[in-house]
């Protein structure tokens, strides 16, 4: 067996590092089925006692529009979601944390509002 050495070690290291980084690059954090189509998936649950919906709006090109066709929604009130163009979502309740699905979005607003209700978000 070769001789651990600092050089193989580092070149070991790096090769992990790379794989790692590819494997993120390729799936940062959605899963297959939320990116198939240019479109993620429906969605229905109860997350922490509040009813977080997500589906396709079938609206696409409405210039109001920013979450690509999708509308979210917890407890029956839409949630205004926005896809940005790294491909992450944000929501008018959790503006500066991007998350990577609808679905995250929702439940980030669901854990901001620590039980308030949502407010329908007026559309000019």
């Amino acid at each position: 067996m070769p001789e651990l050495t600092r050089r193989r070690a580092l070149t070991a290291a790096a090769a992990l590092a790379a794989t790692a980084s590819a494997a993120t690059l390729v799936s940062p954090g959605a899963s297959a089925a939320e990116h198939r189509h240019g479109s993620p998936e429906s969605f229905d649950e109860v997350y922490k006692g509040r009813r977080i919906q997500g589906r396709p709006s079938g609206m696409g090109g409405h210039h109001h529009e920013h979450g690509g066709g999708y509308a979210v929604f917890v407890d029956g009130v839409e949630l205004h979601v926005m896809q940005n163009a790294d491909g992450s979502w944000i929501s008018v309740v959790s503006h500066y944390d991007p998350v990577p699905t609808p679905r995250a979005a929702a439940r980030a607003a669901v854990d901001e509002l620590q039980g308030a209700p949502l407010l329908p978000f007026p559309a000019n």
